[in-house]
């Protein structure tokens, strides 16, 4: 007589059986694997952009925070601010680095969080705090006076130091900038969500990137259309935009767009140093007569260039419009 032994369970028909009898303790177990799988992923990712794309300039350690930058030329000294989500390569690949050096002392900051800056988690980045980090930063270098030109939320930040260092700005050159509280999508989602502490360092790490590296062409062509996005864009490393770290600065600051020009909206009158404004008619970003026209009003001796059919990253697209604006506002300094 046989005797017929039973058969273990396989361990896909154990994993079948769990799915079924516990399915929302299966499903998150599974969620955070795949949470996980992404962060591992995103975090080498991050390691090889940071290996393929090796700090080009020197670093300052400023209150306690080291800053990269780059400088070069000589000359009168000119301060460029790169916008939300950049870094030094977008003035690098632009090419107004190297037009402004034949004429200027160019330094170029990685703005904190940005590039190869650091941005530590005590200190609340508003373009205020970034001025007083900056002219700190110069102090240092040794430069007492400067023509500051400030893109997109640099511009912020540029804005910021004329206002609260007024003896350090000669001149200001503000691109596609952002000046009056409006209602932004891209503000609200960030506070929902990328900006809350804990919450947005879990997707910065995990599904942000992702969907960043999959949004890509349709983030440029909000960002450059109507205009395409020009060849020598290519030098900028997408690599080190998508990273975790950077990511998170950026939702830290378009969570802080609006609130920061409420407050700074109430010092434009102040500012006595020749001011240029520059603005893509075209712009997808921002609306330019509520933003740069109305600057424009706000600030009496101001000067304003409306770039015809330019779109949001007009130092790209218009490069020697900013290095004419520089000219300009330098040569208004000697009178």
């Amino acid at each position: 007589m046989r005797i017929l032994k039973k058969r273990s369970p396989t361990l896909a028909a154990t994993t079948l059986r769990a799915l079924a009898e516990y399915p929302v303790t299966s499903a998150v177990v599974a969620a955070t694997a795949l949470m996980a799988t992404a962060a591992i992923a995103n975090r080498r990712l991050a390691d090889k952009a940071q290996r393929d794309n090796p700090p080009q300039g020197r670093f300052i350690e400023v209150d306690g925070v080291r800053l990269h930058y780059v400088e070069r030329g000589s000359g009168r000294h000119l301060v460029l601010l790169h916008g939300n989500g950049s870094m030094i390569q977008d003035f690098q690949s632009s090419g107004l680095i190297d037009l402004a050096a034949k004429d200027y002392h160019v330094i170029v900051f990685d703005r904190p969080g940005f590039g190869h800056s650091l941005r530590p988690r005590n200190v609340v980045w508003t373009p205020a705090a970034q001025a007083d980090l900056f002219k700190n930063a110069l102090a240092q270098l040794g430069v007492e006076k400067a023509i500051v030109l400030g893109h997109s939320w640099g511009a912020s930040v540029a804005i910021a130091l004329a206002s609260r260092h007024p003896s350090m700005v000669e001149a200001l050159i503000l691109a596609s900038g952002y000046y009056f509280p409006t209602a932004r999508t891209d503000a609200m989602l960030s506070i929902a969500g990328p900006a809350i502490p804990g919450f947005g360092d879990v997707l910065s790490h995990t599904i942000s990137p992702i969907l960043s590296r999959l949004m890509w062409p349709a983030i440029l062509r909000q960002l450059f259309g109507p205009r395409p996005v020009p060849q020598k864009f290519d030098g900028f490393p997408k690599s080190l935009a998508v990273r975790p770290s950077q990511l998170r600065a950026g939702a830290a600051e378009a969570a802080l767009m609006v609130p920061a020009a409420m407050l700074s909206a109430k010092t434009y009158g102040e500012l006595a140093m020749p001011v240029i404004i520059l603005a893509g008619e075209a712009d997808r970003l921002i609306d330019i007569d509520e933003q740069s026209g109305r600057l424009h009003d706000e600030i009496k001796h101001s000067k304003m260039r409306r770039i015809p059919k330019g779109g949001h990253m007009i130092q790209q697209s218009d490069t020697a419009d900013l290095m004419i604006a520089i000219d300009e506002a330098a040569a208004e300094t000697l009178h």
